[in-house]
C-alpha cells in the first residue's frame, strides 16, 4: 500500500509543481497585484486598495470592448459549433478529403490573421476594383465587415476542431438504432431531429464550452488582423488588458481588468454548462 502511494505522488507531483509554477502562483500574483499601482517596473509597489476597481465602474472603454466580445462570442459559438456539426455529419458519409477541414487549426493565429488580412485587402480590393462592387473595397476599413471578416477567420479556425468532437460523438451511436429508425420509416430528417441530436447533447456541451472560452480569450487574431481598428470598433477585452498592462504601463489595473474578465468567463461558461447538460 505504502509503495503504490509512493508511485502515486511520483506520478503526479511533477504536473502539480507545473500547474503551481504556470497557473496557481500567477494567478494568486495576479490577484495581489490587482490592489497595487504597480506599472510594471521595479519602483516600490503601493498599495492602492481597491481604487483599480472603482476605476473600472467609469471605464467607458472597457466595457465597450467587453460588451463587443460578449456579443461577437455569442455569434461566434452558433456558427461555429453549426458549421462544425455540419462537417462532422459529411465526413461521417465516408467523403474523401475530409481531413482538409482540420487543416485550419494547425495554423497559429497570428499567422492566420496575417494571412486572411492579405486576403481582405489585397485580393477583395482586387476583386471588387475587377467587378466594380464597391463594398469589397477596403473591407477592414469599416466596423462592420471588419468584424465579419474577423468572424470568418474565428469559424473558419475553429469549426475543423469542433467537427473532431462531434465525430467522436456520431461514431458512438449504435448503428442499430439508425437502423431501426430506418425500417420505422424515419426519414433523414426525422432521425436526425429524433435520435442523432437528442444522442449528441454531450458532444453539444462540450462544443459550446470550448467555443465559448475560446473566442472570450480571443487575442492573436485580433491582434493580426484589425490590431482592435478602426477606431477600436473590433478591440476585444483582452487586447485591452495587454493595451492597459503595457500599453499605459498600468499592470495593477490591467490585473484587476483581467480578474473581472475571468470571474465573467467562468460564471458565464458554469452557466452554458449547466443549462445544455
Amino acid at each position: 500500500m505504502k509503495k503504490s502511494k509512493s508511485g502515486f505522488w511520483i506520478c503526479v507531483l511533477p504536473a502539480l509543481i507545473c500547474f503551481a509554477m504556470v497557473v496557481l502562483i500567477p494567478a494568486i500574483t495576479g490577484l495581489l497585484y490587482s490592489f497595487t499601482d504597480w506599472n510594471g517596473m521595479n519602483k516600490p509597489v503601493s498599495f492602492a486598495g481597491l481604487e483599480n476597481y472603482r476605476g473600472l465602474i467609469s471605464d467607458k472603454v472597457f466595457w465597450r470592448d467587453f460588451l463587443y466580445t460578449a456579443e461577437f462570442s455569442v455569434v461566434a459559438v452558433i456558427l461555429v459549433n453549426l458549421l462544425g456539426f455540419a462537417l462532422a455529419l459529411l465526413v461521417t458519409q465516408k467523403i474523401r478529403g475530409a481531413t482538409v477541414f482540420f487543416m485550419p487549426n494547425l495554423i497559429g493565429g497570428i499567422l492566420l490573421g496575417f494571412a486572411w488580412q492579405f486576403v481582405f485587402t489585397q485580393g477583395f480590393n482586387y476583386l471588387g476594383k475587377s467587378l466594380n462592387i464597391s463594398w469589397l473595397q477596403g473591407w477592414l476599413s469599416t466596423p462592420f465587415t471588419s468584424t465579419v471578416g474577423l468572424m470568418i477567420v474565428v469559424v473558419w479556425q475553429q469549426a475543423g476542431y469542433m467537427m473532431i468532437v462531434y465525430i467522436a460523438q456520431l461514431q458512438s451511436i449504435p448503428d442499430n438504432l439508425i437502423e431501426a429508425a430506418e425500417i420505422d420509416g424515419a426519414g433523414r430528417l426525422q432521425r436526425l431531429k429524433n435520435l442523432i441530436l437528442p444522442l449528441c447533447m454531450p458532444a453539444f456541451t462540450i462544443g459550446f464550452f470550448l467555443t465559448l472560452s475560446g473566442t472570450f480569450r480571443l487575442y492573436d487574431q485580433n491582434l493580426a488582423l484589425t490590431n482592435g481598428g478602426p477606431y477600436g470598433s473590433t478591440q476585444m477585452v483582452c487586447m485591452n488588458i495587454y493595451r492597459t498592462a503595457f500599453g499605459e504601463n498600468d499592470l495593477g489595473r490591467a490585473q484587476a481588468k483581467a480578474l473581472i474578465f475571468v470571474i465573467v468567463i467562468a460564471i458565464v461558461s458554469l452557466t452554458q454548462l449547466y443549462c445544455s447538460k
